[in-house]
């Protein structure tokens, strides 16, 4: 579904659920940064056990960034997201376990999308340059004013993809900066960090969602955990909704539409580059001191509480009299699966069916009006359906009076007995003729209801002021479900064979999502092979399609779906012989990567919302094409194409340090079980890791800009899930033992999602939260400590608190300080940091009154009282807080503090060049 549109919608249905993020700033004093102390209490009222990263919505935004200058190279972005992760810790500032997840292979459902995006991101990318290329001359042909076209090192956002050298750098880089973070972040001391990078199968959402089911399923998971996922994808709110877990809330940036971008001619704002006419940039500031400056400030976070959306929809999906018992989760899986319509990655969406137009509300009350219908014969039909199967009964079964009964019991208690049988079946027929019949063709109104008039699909008088793009359906109109198919698929609505193999790959998709959704991947390998759903009215007989999915298919390798998503424009990623594939005109898989194709706006406004009718890759003639070209691999490319798994890091500090390091030193090739004991519940299995990051051993960084880490104590191992059977359930319910959060809600806040007035969301979890504000003799006071009139006041000479940080990496030299002589390897830092006690120590006071029992692991916490000592060396401070890197270290080329300068590639280089 289109997150913009759903956000929208859910933000103004739904507008409690939204809270305003209070984060922290680090501070500087007389030029030393002093970084957040993230082990202090959260300043939005709420303990985080748990922070989910959903890295590649971090990964995207820090290397080409919309809203400011993009990095000028690979090291600067990485950088960026290490800047990135750090300010949303500061704001979350979990307290157990940090789990990253970057997307790998994706199921073959999903590579569909990522193919379409990659094949458009290409296409648009081509005709952009050209565009921007014909208006350049004509500006300059009129006797414009230009800006020299400089020759810059083009990011291609493709390599965000599974099995390219950028994801395997970035892999490095995350461990480095793990290793760094738990050496010298008090915030970090004690907690649990699970890197799951792009050599694991899975999207990065679904893999951090597969983990909290295993984890669940274990004895001694805590079902009163609060979980935080970071992430902008709109689906993370259905699989947070999915999970049951009273506790669930997603951080995510503030979505602003329509933030400036500077045009690509003349990076001037206001225009784009259509529109450019090559005139003088006028001058920023007195003295022209802000030109380089974008008029936009930092992003800012807000908190979507899924515990209140759970409110909100307990109260809208609530229905009286019905003949069962009414149970909340059940409504709330139902409601999860009626957004499946409305699109998703896997799936297109209904025809006549858009979010914009009250779709979701549509379907919620079609929901409410059939649940009465239906819900009180479903059960009856089924064991019916049963019984004809079993007895090869008649298709027909009658009810009530005429109701077959077993011989002896037609007088039984309750019975009831027709005088007149051939009365009875006559009234049954007239009641049935007297209901009103609903075609296939039929649309309904908002309420559920049929409409005479035919489809609500909105007219262009309706519209928004911008046009409508020519709709050739026109589902307002008679005639139009033929106009559909024959537009769409090229065919007779009439082929009723068609429709119905178009129909059962819709359900079969639905099936595969929503147990995609609750369950896992059902299949590797099974897609939805068509471009266009069917209409809902097609629904027809679908409770006999068969729903089963193959077992035991496999995931692609990483190189596999590179083939299988990358247009040939981002064949530089591949091996030489691999990309000759994509481009050579006898190549048996040429017709896979046209140059060229067509993009249906389907009703949309702009082409990015349309649908890519590229061909479907067929699996069976990709592999059989790639078998010639696997002997051409080298062992490095052969390393990136393998799958891996994940990677968990703890401190010197954490209950699983030494154990973790017995296992390295006993040698063990067996894999171990977590003890749940020592890690927060957590269990799995522990394998040892070949590239593991080990105490006392040197942790070189693969960003030149940065230092290695000479006293690195951290420790890194290899951590699988626990695993179960194919066909295990896992249970979509509340937990015993779990507590609902206490209700938000109150009678104003219903009023809020229906009167159209500006909705400001509060600041942090505490509703009686009062903003701080100085009186007039605090003014008073700093009008006398601070001068008028100059930029620094009796703090600017101050040194830091006492207490701050004592010698982490984050603090540079001051003027004159001679540096400390490097340790020896085996020596720990003395001084120890003292500050407050790491809050799972303390008692925890987002439970509620009422004491929390203490569970192994608490209890072992609470009788910790190591204190936290942090790596003792002061050094000049790099990007983002890092200590530069020494220029002396033997067999590696020292690179410049600006970053690394790249040289002209070869042809066959990682970057494209314009």
């Amino acid at each position: 579904m289109g997150v913009p549109a759903f956000f929208r919608w859910l933000s103004r249905k739904y507008p409690s659920i939204i809270v305003n993020c209070v984060e922290e700033k680090p501070k500087e004093c007389n030029g030393v940064k002093i970084p957040v102390d993230a082990s202090k209490p959260n300043p939005n009222d709420v303990e985080f056990d748990n922070l989910y990263l959903d890295m590649n919505g971090i990964i995207h935004p820090c290397t080409h960034p919309e809203d400011k200058p993009a990095p000028k190279n690979e090291d600067e972005m990485m950088v960026a997201i290490f800047e990135y992760i750090d300010r949303l810790f500061n704001i979350v500032r979990p307290r157990r376990l940090l789990y990253m997840a970057i997307d790998g292979v994706a199921p073959r459902a999903k590579m569909n999308q990522q193919r379409s995006r990659r094949f458009r991101a290409s296409k648009e990318g081509m005709e952009a340059a050209v565009e921007k290329q014909r208006v350049r001359e004509e500006i300059l042909a009129k006797g414009g004013f230009l800006p020299p076209e400089e020759i810059k090192e083009r990011f291609d956002s493709n390599c965000i993809t599974p099995g390219t050298e950028f994801m395997d750098n970035l892999a490095k880089c995350l461990r480095y900066y793990i290793a760094d973070r738990l050496n010298n972040d008090p915030g970090w001391k004690n907690l649990t960090v699970i890197l799951s990078d792009a050599s694991a199968p899975g999207e990065g959402e679904h893999k951090i969602m597969d983990y909290i089911r295993r984890q669940r399923a274990q004895p001694n998971h805590d079902p009163n955990t609060h979980h935080c996922l970071c992430g902008a994808d709109a689906d993370l709110i259905m699989l947070g909704l999915a999970t049951h877990e009273p506790n669930f809330t997603i951080i995510r940036e503030e979505f602003k539409p329509n933030k400036p971008k500077p045009c690509g001619l003349c990076n001037q704002f206001g225009h784009e580059v259509k529109d450019c006419e090559g005139l003088p940039r006028e001058k920023k500031g007195k003295h022209d001191e802000l030109a380089d400056s974008l008029p936009c400030a930092e992003g800012e976070f807000i908190f979507l509480r899924l515990n209140v959306l759970r409110e909100y929809l307990e109260r809208e999906l609530t229905m009286a009299s019905l003949p069962f018992t009414f149970d909340v989760e059940r409504s709330i899986d139902d409601w999860v699966f009626m957004c499946f319509f409305v699109g998703n990655d896997f799936l297109p969406h209904l025809p006549s069916l858009e979010i914009r137009e009250g779709a979701i509300d549509r379907l919620v009350n079609i929901y409410k009006n059939v649940v009465h219908k239906t819900g009180d014969s479903f059960r009856r039909r089924q064991k019916e359906k049963r019984k004809r199967m079993k007895r090869d009964q008649p298709a027909f079964t009658p009810g009530g009076i005429l109701t077959p009964h077993a011989l002896g019991s037609r007088n039984s208690p309750g019975s009831q007995v027709a005088s007149n049988p051939r009365q009875a079946a006559y009234e049954m027929r007239m009641q049935n003729n007297s209901s009103p019949s609903v075609s296939p063709n039929t649309s309904f109104t908002s309420d559920g209801s049929p409409s005479p008039l035919g489809g609500i699909k909105r007219k262009a008088e309706d519209s928004d002021s911008e046009p409508e793009p020519e709709d050739n359906v026109r589902l307002w109109e008679a005639g139009w479900k033929q106009r559909y198919y024959k537009n769409k698929f090229d065919v007779d609505a009439a082929d009723e064979k068609f429709r119905r193999k178009v129909v059962q790959s819709y359900v079969e998709g639905l099936c595969w999502v929503l147990r995609y959704y609750y369950q896992g991947c059902a299949s590797w390998k099974w897609y939805y092979p068509f471009h266009y759903a069917p209409f809902a009215s097609d629904f027809e007989g679908i409770a006999d399609m068969p729903s089963d999915f193959e077992k035991g298919t496999k995931p692609f390798k990483p190189l596999e779906q590179l083939m299988g998503v990358f247009p040939a424009a981002s064949g530089n990623f591949l091996p030489p012989s691999w990309r000759k594939l994509m481009s050579d005109p006898d190549s048996s898989i040429i017709d896979f990567y046209p140059e060229d194709f067509a993009i249906d706006l389907n009703g949309k406004k702009y082409a990015w919302q349309g649908v890519a009718l590229l061909p479907f890759v067929d699996e069976r003639r990709l592999r059989a094409a790639l078998e010639e070209v696997y002997p051409d691999l080298t062992p490095e490319e052969t390393r990136r194409n393998s799958l891996g798994g994940d990677v968990l890091f703890v401190g010197k500090h954490h209950l699983l340090h030494d154990f973790i390091l017995q296992l390295y030193q006993t040698g063990s090739t067996e894999p171990m079980d977590v003890p749940p004991e020592l890690c927060h519940g957590i269990q799995g299995k522990f394998s040892l890791d070949e590239e593991a990051i080990l105490p006392d051993q040197i942790v070189c960084s693969p960003v030149p800009m940065l230092r290695d880490l000479t006293q690195n104590a951290a420790i890194s191992i290899n951590f699988k899930d626990p695993q179960f059977a194919e066909d295990y359930i896992f249970k979509a319910v509340m937990l015993p033992g779990a507590r609902k959060p206490a209700p938000v809600l109150k009678p104003s806040d219903w009023e809020k999602s229906s009167n159209g007035r500006q909705w400001k969301p509060q600041l942090g979890f505490n509703r009686d939260r009062r903003p701080v504000h100085l009186d007039q003799a605090a003014f008073r006071t700093l009008g006398h400590v601070m001068p008028r009139g100059s930029g620094t006041g009796v703090y600017s000479n101050a040194a830091p608190p006492p207490m701050t940080y004592q010698g982490n990496l984050y603090r540079p030299l001051l003027r004159g300080q001679a540096q400390i002589p490097k340790l020896m390897s085996n020596m720990r830092p003395q001084d120890s940091w003292r500050g407050p006690p790491p809050l799972f120590q303390q008692q925890r006071f987002d439970r509620g009154v009422v004491a929390e029992p203490l569970l192994p692991w608490n209890r072992m916490l609470q009788t910790q009282n190591a204190a936290f000592q942090p790596n003792q060396y002061q050094m000049l401070a790099g990007p983002g807080g890092y200590p530069p890197r020494r220029d002396d270290r033997g067999g590696r080329q020292g690179y410049p503090r600006e970053g690394r300068k790249y040289p002209l590639p070869p042809p066959s280089g990682r970057y494209s060049w314009n």
